[in-house]
């Protein structure tokens, strides 16, 4: 399989790379995510991924750029990163007792062209004590997190009722589709 440079700083997206045994370098630059209003939560995380993988489209020879963007998305709003603490509460408060969508975009360039998709899981939160909030904010500190939280972590163990969809995807890649774009790569 061709190398894989990945272009993010993600724990959680290096080590799913990791168990599905893909050899890759981790090559980190700083990209505006910002995006034009009006555009689905679908097209917002290809755009912003789509806008990472720009940033090396004239470095790379013939290896893979990897970029990914996951958000979260609830009654038409995006939930990013949380800004600070309270912030990450008022964000779990809000999926508590809901349904959400995690939407991670990926773009896969190679040979200056880009190859992009996503991936959509329905995840289902109980209710969710503002203890049991305020516990994981305070211990696990998800600031680097869309929506706030780790479904890895324990609010994902204790909170999570169910998931349509990929459980990687809402990890923060959707590893089932991207194994089947690296073979069509390689």
């Amino acid at each position: 399989m061709t190398k894989v440079i990945l272009a993010s700083k993600s724990p959680r997206r290096q080590e799913l790379l990791r168990l599905m045994e893909i050899d890759f370098r981790i090559v980190l630059k700083v990209v505006d995510e910002s995006y034009p209003d009006g555009l689905t939560p679908e097209e917002i995380a290809v755009y912003i991924a789509e806008k990472k993988a720009r940033a090396f489209d004239e470095e790379i020879g013939d290896e893979i750029v990897l970029t990914a963007d996951t958000i979260v998305a609830i009654d038409g709003e995006i939930l990013g990163k949380p800004e600070n603490a309270d912030h990450a509460a008022e964000m779990l408060g809000k999926l508590s007792g809901k349904v959400h969508r995690v939407v991670t975009g990926v773009c896969l360039l190679h040979n200056h062209r880009y190859n992009l998709f996503h991936d959509v899981s329905e995840v289902f939160f109980r209710k969710l004590s503002k203890e049991e909030i305020r516990f994981y904010v305070d211990k696990y500190q998800p600031f680097d997190k869309a929506g706030a939280y780790g479904i890895q972590e324990w609010i994902g163990l204790i909170g999570i009722d169910r998931i349509n969809g990929s459980y990687t995807n809402v990890v923060g890649l959707p590893t089932e589709k991207l194994y089947q774009q690296l073979k069509r790569l390689s």
